[in-house]
């Protein structure tokens, strides 16, 4: 049951993100999250920043056309999960991107929060 329930953390973030809602993200963040974001080499420890990397995403960059997180490997040991995934990220034009990437949840009042996310592109 709680594997379930980190999964669809973990999935409810990128249906999130493929609505454009950052705050639907933001609400399955600790604030206190840390993410290596695949394209950015520096360690996101604040929400202002994860905006700012956001934002300095270029408008005029390749059209995504889909996300979609596969091939789960979920462990939780009490308050706290480990969920191991590829994210494949398809565009209007070219070859899909494929991310690897690990996130670290945390039980927290009753819901898991994503407190770390390490991605790496392959």
């Amino acid at each position: 049951m709680a594997r379930e329930a980190v999964w669809a953390v973990i999935t409810a973030m990128y249906d999130a993100y493929r609505r454009g809602d950052r705050a639907g993200i933001d609400r399955l963040l600790h604030p206190e999250a840390t993410i290596w974001d695949s394209v950015d080499p520096v360690l996101i420890t604040s929400t202002a920043q994860l905006d700012k990397v956001r934002d300095a995403r270029p408008a005029d960059g390749p059209r995504e056309t889909g996300v979609a997180a596969r091939d789960e490997v979920v462990d939780v040991w009490g308050e706290t999960a480990l969920a191991r995934y590829l994210l494949r990220v398809d565009f209007a034009e070219g070859e899909p991107e494929i991310v690897r990437t690990t996130a670290v949840l945390r039980l927290v009042e009753g819901e898991w929060l994503i407190v770390h996310i390490h991605e790496n592109t392959i």
